[in-house]
């Protein structure tokens, strides 16, 4: 059965696991390295799966295996805050093509339309990533940029596309 909900501490161990293994699956994927990863401490693993009101990890799991995830970041800075980003988005390839990475984003944009006063959500994806790029222009997401040369995997130069979904406003009064 699948099922998708938010990460917390007890889930650190099988985030952790899928998370390097997104790193070393899909380097052009992620500006982060699996080498990068491994530096981080125990305590920083844990601030990002804290569920607030500006952020949030979402798991998408088969059963009792995590098999895929979903970020969303709110911007901090009093100008920037009517803007989040999603963020570490990846779907395990075992279970790619049962509809989980839509379900995953849904989910991921139910937060970020609960977020008073937020407008818009960002990301960015691999120029080169058609599916991906499918599925966000699917959930409505459109490009407004691209950035060659974003990122080198290998010696190897990888161009990013920024995307925004923008979102009806809900309520004038942010808060960040």
């Amino acid at each position: 059965m699948l099922t998708v909900r938010p990460l917390g501490p007890a889930d650190i161990d099988q985030y952790r696991a899928l998370r390097l293994r997104a790193l070393r699956e899909e380097p052009t994927a992620f500006a982060s390295s699996p080498e990068d990863e491994r530096l981080l401490s125990v305590e920083t693993i844990e601030s990002r799966l804290q569920q607030t009101m500006n952020q949030v990890m979402l798991g998408a799991f088969d059963g009792d295996t995590l098999v895929g995830l979903s970020g969303l970041l709110r911007e901090r800075r009093s100008k920037l805050v009517h803007k989040a980003w999603i963020v570490s988005f990846y779907v395990a390839p075992e279970a790619r093509r049962r509809g989980l990475g839509r379900l995953l984003l849904e989910r991921t944009l139910d937060h970020a339309r609960a977020m008073p006063g937020l407008r818009q959500v960002n990301l960015g994806v691999n120029a080169a990533n058609v599916a991906a790029r499918q599925l966000y222009e699917s959930m409505g997401f459109v490009a407004f940029g691209l950035e060659h040369g974003f990122m080198l995997v290998d010696g190897v130069p990888h161009d990013e596309l920024s995307m925004v979904l923008v979102l009806p406003v809900r309520d004038a009064g942010a808060t960040g």
